[in-house]
């Protein structure tokens, strides 16, 4: 098993993290509150350790579990730090009254990021349609991939099947955009027609 880094101490870093310890990887938490990441370190157990905020984060794998109006404001604090990583971008772009998307046109939230991070990072778009409390609930949910490079596409997929999920590939990066609307139309169904939060998002393969 390896190093997994996440960014962020919320709800959606504790439940990837959570799920992520149970798969036996190590994480590092790293967070500009410190006592917040040293919270969920120790919450999680298993050897989980804290990372210094804008340091080069320990793992290959790097989650960024912050929300998207922070984001590229974190990627840019962390510049040549993340020189080869692979980073798992996990925002939704929705707008704060839900009517929209806050990404540029013809953009999305994980492409913003891209052109941000380092050339030699990879950015990779995943879990942004599972809500925190389902994810860390247990159970094998599907988890919907988008990322240009089929080598890092294949150790994100490796990863997030030793979470117990199903990684599930939609294309390249551009698709971040119809993730990120996916994303948007699940709360809209949460809060509609399911009437409840407690849903997720099945692909049946017949």
């Amino acid at each position: 098993m390896s190093t997994i880094s996440i960014i962020g101490s919320g709800g959606m870093a504790a439940a990837i993290a959570g799920r992520t310890a149970k798969a036996g990887h190590t994480v590092e938490v790293i967070s500009r509150d410190s006592a917040k990441a040293k919270a969920l370190a120790d919450q999680l157990g298993a050897g989980a350790s804290t990372g210094t905020y804008g340091a080069k984060p320990t793992g290959d794998i790097v989650i960024l579990a912050v929300p998207y109006t922070g984001a590229a404001s974190v990627v840019a604090e962390y510049g040549d730090a993340l020189d080869g990583k692979v980073i798992i971008d996990i925002t939704n772009t929705a707008s704060p009254d839900l009517t929209g998307l806050v990404s540029p046109a013809g953009s999305s939230g994980a492409q913003e990021i891209a052109k941000i991070a380092p050339a030699s990072a990879h950015v990779v778009k995943a879990f942004n349609t599972l809500f925190g409390h389902v994810l860390a609930k247990g159970g094998r949910l599907d988890a919907f991939i988008a990322a240009d490079d089929p080598e890092v596409k294949a150790r994100v997929s490796t990863f997030i099947e030793s979470l117990g999920l199903r990684p599930l590939d939609v294309g390249g990066l551009h698709m971040a955009q119809t993730l990120e609307a996916l994303g948007l139309m699940m709360i809209g169904l949460a809060k509609n027609g399911a009437g409840t939060w407690d849903i997720a998002l099945n692909v049946d393969i017949g």
